[in-house]
């Protein structure tokens, strides 16, 4: 993991912060002067990630940013590849928030592995696919998005931890079919999460859809005023304090510290035809430690059932899912080496663009 270095900023009292939050988003205030962190800590990276309810400018990061550190957490570093932009409050304004961004063009496009790399998150907080609600992509494929990105994820960091938003509502003039867009929306995403989340990787739902009010909490039906940033710092703190508490994986004895193998897996769809595909599964070593041995969970969406598999050693379940080991003589990985195996699916009729949930766990 690359170690940055975090320069605390001085906690705001909470009435100052949320008065400082009242300013005009433009305002400035003068930042507090800031002390150098204790050399012998790494902060924890956490990354923002969405449109622009997240980062144009995202006060909401400002409040939480301040109500982590008075909590104590204060080895903390918000990253990203953006800036801060205003709401003159001190705060690590880092962010992957991207005005008018919508998940399915990130995950088409590939654009999450670059930004993953520059700023090696441990932790993500994604409030992500409000402008593919606007513009009526389907729950189905915005789902798709989400997976693919999660797998990104999970190979820039095997023990990344994720925190996905039941986003707020939406109920914009120019939009009247919006507000039932999002309910439809988020009514898939806990289903979707506890799917997608593993022991090793965690993905936990947070609710910021309940009790928040378009007529009160936005200035637009779509964005965050100031007592809507408010409502969404409450919800994201429980759920990352708790995190915080438990420990990120990375020193040594722990999961991907010093001497432990470690692995990650990424699917991608070779071939569809109707009624099925041929998939591939790449096994990489993520670690110092060379891997003598592999295994890989697969978890096909959409009622697909795993098949035929070559270059593995498949076990496959009543419901379609297969655990995968190698064959053999592609079980031993070199730190950075890589190998793959290939499957065919079998899918309803009615079924969707191929996706499937992997995970890998070194035998060594």
């Amino acid at each position: 993991m690359r170690v940055t270095r975090l320069l605390r900023l001085r906690t705001l009292p909470l009435l100052g912060l949320l008065a400082a939050l009242l300013l005009p988003l433009g305002a400035t205030t003068a930042a507090a002067a800031p002390t150098a962190a204790d050399p012998a800590a790494d902060p924890v990276r956490i990354m923002p990630l969405g449109d622009s309810i997240t980062g144009s400018p995202g006060c909401w990061r400002a409040l939480l940013w301040n109500r982590l550190l008075d909590a104590g957490h204060t080895d903390l570093d918000f990253v990203g590849t953006l800036p801060a932009q205003g709401c003159g409050v001190a705060h690590d304004g880092d962010n992957e928030g991207h005005g008018g961004e919508l998940v399915t063009n990130v995950a088409d496009q590939n654009l999450l592995p670059a930004r993953l790399a520059a700023t090696l998150p441990d932790i993500v907080v994604m409030h992500f696919g409000t402008n593919d609600v606007w513009s009526s992509v389907s729950p189905d494929r915005i789902l798709a998005a989400y997976t693919k990105l999660v797998g990104q994820m999970r190979e820039s960091n095997p023990d990344m931890r994720v925190l996905v938003a039941r986003i707020i509502p939406m109920n914009p003039a120019t939009c009247a079919a919006c507000a039932q867009r999002v309910v439809d929306f988020n009514a898939r995403v806990p289903a979707w999460a506890a799917a997608t989340g593993t022991d090793r990787s965690p993905v936990t739902v947070v609710d910021q859809w309940t009790g928040f009010d378009t007529a009160t909490d936005t200035y637009d039906g779509v964005h965050p005023n100031d007592a809507g940033n408010v409502k969404i710092a409450a919800r994201w703190f429980p759920a990352l304090d708790a995190l915080l508490d438990e420990g990120v994986p990375g020193g040594p004895g722990d999961p991907g510290g010093p001497g432990d193998a470690t692995c990650t897996a990424s699917f991608r769809a070779v071939s569809v035809w109707q009624g099925g595909y041929q998939g591939e599964v790449t096994v990489r070593n993520t670690s110092a430690a060379p891997v003598t041995g592999w295994k890989v969970t697969v978890v096909p969406s959409g009622g697909a059932r795993v098949g035929q598999v070559w270059n593995g050693t498949p076990v496959t379940a009543a419901d379609g899912t297969a655990t995968v080991t190698d064959a053999g003589w592609n079980g031993s990985l070199a730190p950075g080496a890589s190998a793959a195996f290939g499957f065919i699916a079998t899918t309803p009729a009615t079924s969707t663009a191929p996706t499937a949930t992997v995970d890998c766990t070194a035998t060594s």
